[in-house]
């Protein structure tokens, strides 16, 4: 089977691009940069050009294809909106993916996402998903909470290095996780007939809010963390003013996706009928505790190595 892979280079396109290479797939990356994705070429990925934002880039990348998994979605400093990327483009995508008989099509969408037709990146998500559904394609949609590497960034570092993290609120709880994890479910899909016109949801074991994820950083790191608060009248000024201007638009659209984190809303549900139907076990997932405890252990040891080699320096210096 061959694949193409839209977001590759992204935190979880790469995870599902190393475990298709793995499960002796053959893997294309749709790719606008090839020098960005260089290193999908050396783990064994062919890259073809494609860009979403070039509409007749799209259909020539689905030569020799069977199926498509799109992980792609716009990104805060692209100066096209999403509408441009995550919506029109996808139609003709999925247009295209129908004229080229492609046997699977899975598509990466927002757990709880049909609550919130208000907010344009969740409403992008749900007319995609609504295209597959009308469509004649076997697609596979997978409903996702949050994913385990955006946590580093978002707390772990700031507490390592005694940075401020900004919350909005705490009453929402996510159930992250992570990315392998994700990638080990999709490649198991594609040969699973049962997960044909599908919608799963993929999320961790357990939902997390934001304090306790620090609190867990904190126990793990030894370190005390810095917060700051920042109303919600703030971040719903930033989200009008934005939206003032076109190339801001994208920026406005995320922030009132950062609004829905602050609704009390719980972005965990069961992943029994997704264990069971894909044939995997509850314990084969990995848990976030192990995760950030894998990591501040590996932080702290790099850590020592460099304090050891200034300290040796230091005592030739000193000779």
């Amino acid at each position: 089977m061959s694949l193409l892979v839209l977001g590759g280079t992204g935190t979880l396109g790469r995870q599902i691009v190393r475990k298709a290479l793995d499960e002796g797939f053959q893997v294309k990356c749709f790719v606008r940069s090839f020098r960005k994705a260089a290193f999908l070429k050396e783990w064994g990925a062919e890259l073809v050009y494609g860009d979403l934002r070039i509409a007749e880039t799209i259909p020539l990348t689905l030569f020799g294809v069977t199926a498509i998994i799109d992980a792609s979605t716009a990104r805060p400093t692209d100066l096209y909106n999403t509408s441009q990327i995550d919506l029109y483009s996808k139609y003709i995508l999925i247009e295209s993916a129908k004229k080229a008989n492609i046997e699977r099509y899975i598509f990466f969408s927002i757990l709880n996402a049909r609550k919130y037709a208000n907010i344009p990146l969740m409403n992008l998500k749900v007319k995609i998903e609504n295209k597959l559904q009308d469509s004649s394609l076997n697609y596979t949609i997978f409903t996702l909470g949050g994913f385990f590497q955006g946590l580093i960034r978002q707390y772990a570092l700031p507490i390592l290095e005694n940075q401020t993290i900004w919350l909005t609120g705490d009453t929402t709880s996510i159930a992250y996780m992570d990315t392998q994890d994700i990638a080990k479910f999709t490649i198991r899909s594609l040969s699973l007939s049962q997960a044909n016109k599908k919608i799963l949801p993929l999320v961790g074991n357990s939902s997390w809010t934001s304090l306790q994820v620090i609190e867990l950083c904190e126990k793990l790191s030894g370190q005390r963390s810095k917060i700051s608060q920042v109303p919600i009248y703030l971040l719903k000024l930033a989200r009008e003013f934005t939206n003032f201007f076109q190339w801001s638009w994208n920026i406005s659209e995320r922030l009132a996706f950062l609004e829905v984190i602050n609704r009390g809303d719980n972005f965990n549900t069961s992943m029994n009928e997704v264990y069971s139907l894909l044939q995997i076990q509850h314990d084969e997932t990995t848990q976030l505790e192990n995760y950030l405890q894998e990591y501040f252990a590996k932080v702290m040891k790099k850590l020592k190595e460099l304090n050891y080699k200034m300290g040796e320096e230091s005592s030739k210096i000193e000779f």
